[in-house]
C-alpha cells in the first residue's frame, strides 16, 4: 500500500497506522523511540533540532530528518498516541505543545530557507540560517509563486528575470504534458514571455528517467502509428524549441538523467549537472534509439570534436571514425555516465559546462549561469544546414563491428537490427561522405528508425519487460 504513495508525509502516517501488521507496529516502536530521543538531545548535543535534521541527512542520507519525519507524522496526533501507550513523552516537544504551536517547523517564504524553526530555548519560531548560494526549486516556489503550471510541469518565478521550468511528474518521466508545456514556455510569445532566462531543474531525487513507454506502448499495440508519429514530432519539436529558443535555457541534471532526459540536456545552451550524474542514451534498452534529438546531436558532437583536432578535416579522416565509433558505442551499448565527470568525457556535457559539487548549490549555480548568458548578449542557435555527413563509409565500418559482435554471440538478431538502425542515423544514411545535410534530415532520418523499430515485436516485448521488472530484456 505505501510503495503507490508518492507523498512522504502521508506514506509514513500510513507506514505507522493502528495495526495489527507487524511493519505497522515495528516502524511505530522505532519512530516513536526515535522521536523522544531525538527531543531529549536538545540542547545536550545540538543547540537547535535543525543541525539533528541536518546531521542525519547529510551524515546517513536520510530525505527527512526526525523532526521534519515527525512534523509529516503530526505531532500532536503521535504524542496522544504515545500518552495512550504510556510512552515517555520528552519535555521538549510538551514545550512546543504547551506554546500553542502543532510543528517543529512552519513555512517562512520571506527566509532564504523557505521556513523557520521552534527554538525550545525562546519556545517560538525562529528563522533557519541557511549558507549563501543554498536554495531550491520548492524555497523559490514559496517565496514567488507558480507562474503556470499542468500536470507534469510547472513555471516558477527565480526573480532576476529567470524563470525555472520544473518536473513533477512520477519519477519526472517525460509525457505529453511536459512536452507541451516547454513549448509553451519557450515559443515567442509565449507563457514564458517575460523571462529573459530558464532554468531546467526540479527538487526530486532525480532529474528525468525518460519519456514516458508506457503511453508509447499502449499506441503502439493499438496500432495507431499517427498517433506514434505525433508523439515522436512534439518530442523533437520540443528539444528544438529548447534548443533554438530566442532566451538561454540552462539545464541543470542530476541523479538519473536517462533517454530523453539526457536529451533535453543536450539541446540546451549550457548545463550545470550535479556533480553525481547518471546520464545516458538508454533507448536501445527497450528496442528503440533516441528519437528526440540524441542521435542528431550525437553526430554534430562527434564531428565538432574530429574538426577540432584537425580543423581541415572534413568528410572521411581517422579523428572522425574514431569520433562516431566512440558515439555509435555510447548509443549502441546504452552507456550511463557514473558522474558529471564521466558524462563529459561521453559528450553529454560540454567541456566549457561548470559542475556543481554541492547538490543544494545547483540551482543557485544554474541561475547565475543563465543570467551570465543573458547578459553576456545571447544570441538565439540557427538550425544547421552544412553538416558533412560521416556517409557510408564510416557506416560500412560499423555494420562491420556490429557483424563481429553477432557473429562471436555476444549480441542477438534483434540487436543487430537495432544497432544497424543506429548506425544509419548517426552516419547520416548510407551518402557520401562530407555530404552535406541539415539537422532536420538527420531528425527525419531519427524519426522513421524510432518508428519503423516500434513496429518490431521484440522491442514491444521489451518495452513490455521494462515496464513491468524495471530490468531489461536481452532477446
Amino acid at each position: 500500500m505505501s510503495k503507490n504513495i508518492e507523498d512522504l508525509g502521508e506514506r509514513q502516517r500510513t507506514l505507522i497506522a493502528p495495526s495489527k501488521d507487524k511493519a505497522n507496529t515495528f516502524l511505530w516502536n522505532v519512530l516513536s523511540d526515535l522521536w523522544t530521543y531525538s527531543a531529549n538531545r536538545v540542547p545536550e548535543i545540538a543547540h537547535s533540532i535543525v543541525e539533528i535534521d541536518r546531521a542525519m541527512k547529510t551524515g546517513f542520507n536520510w530525505e527527512m530528518g526526525p523532526f521534519e519525519l515527525w512534523d509529516a507524522a503530526g505531532v500532536a496526533q503521535t504524542v496522544e498516541r504515545m500518552k495512550k501507550e504510556n510512552r515517555p513523552i520528552a519535555a521538549n516537544v510538551e514545550k512546543l505543545l504547551a506554546s500553542g504551536k502543532a510543528t517543529w517547523y512552519a513555512d517562512d517564504p520571506k527566509t532564504a530557507s523557505g521556513r523557520r524553526y521552534f527554538d525550545i530555548a525562546t519556545a517560538d519560531y525562529e528563522a533557519e540560517a541557511v549558507p549563501a548560494g543554498v536554495w531550491s526549486v520548492t524555497v523559490a516556489k514559496k517565496a514567488n509563486g507558480v507562474v503556470k503550471k499542468n500536470a507534469g510541469a510547472s513555471l516558477i518565478d527565480l526573480g532576476d528575470g529567470v524563470g525555472c521550468i520544473e518536473f513533477h511528474s512520477k519519477m519526472n518521466a517525460l509525457g505529453g504534458d511536459i512536452v507541451s508545456f516547454i513549448g509553451q514556455t519557450l515559443k515567442p510569445g509565449g507563457i514564458g514571455d517575460n523571462f529573459d532566462a530558464f532554468v531546467i531543474t526540479n527538487d526530486a531525487g532525480n532529474f528525468s528517467v525518460g519519456a514516458n513507454i508506457m503511453m508509447l506502448l499502449m499506441a503502439v499495440q493499438e496500432q495507431e502509428w499517427d498517433e506514434v508519429e505525433l508523439a515522436i514530432r512534439q518530442f523533437q519539436n520540443m528539444t528544438q524549441a529548447i534548443k533554438f529558443s530566442f532566451k538561454p535555457v540552462v539545464v541543470a541534471p542530476f541523479g538519473m538523467t536517462l533517454g530523453g532526459g539526457t536529451e533535453v540536456t543536450l539541446h540546451a545552451h549550457a548545463r550545470q549537472p550535479h556533480a553525481e550524474l547518471y546520464a545516458g542514451l538508454v533507448e536501445v534498452g527497450v528496442g528503440l534509439l533516441p528519437g528526440g534529438g540524441g542521435c542528431k546531436e550525437m553526430t554534430i558532437r562527434a564531428i565538432h570534436k574530429a574538426a577540432h583536432i584537425r580543423p581541415q578535416g572534413r568528410g572521411e579522416s581517422v579523428e572522425l571514425m574514431e569520433a562516431m565509433k566512440q558515439a555509435f558505442e555510447i548509443v549502441a551499448m546504452a552507456k550511463v555516465s557514473t558522474s558529471a565527470f564521466e558524462a563529459k568525457d561521453y559528450g553529454f556535457i560540454s567541456p566549457g559546462d561548470q559542475i556543481t559539487m554541492n547538490r543544494e548549490r545547483v540551482l543557485t549555480d544554474a541561475k547565475t549561469r543563465a543570467l551570465e548568458l543573458y547578459h553576456e548578449g545571447f544570441r538565439p542557435l540557427i538550425m544547421r544546414t552544412d553538416i558533412p555527413a560521416p556517409g557510408e563509409s564510416i557506416l560500412a565500418t560499423l555494420k562491420m563491428g556490429v557483424h563481429m559482435m553477432w557473429q562471436g554471440e555476444f549480441i542477438s538478431d534483434h540487436e543487430v537490427k537495432i544497432a544497424t538502425k543506429v548506425a544509419e542515423v548517426l552516419c547520416g544514411g548510407n551518402v557520401t561522405p562530407g555530404t552535406l545535410v541539415s539537422e532536420q534530415y538527420l531528425l527525419d532520418l531519427e524519426r522513421e528508425a524510432f518508428k519503423s523499430l516500434c513496429g518490431e515485436k521484440k522491442t514491444q516485448e521489451r518495452i513490455q519487460y521494462t515496464l513491468k521488472t524495471g530490468k531489461t530484456l536481452r532477446n
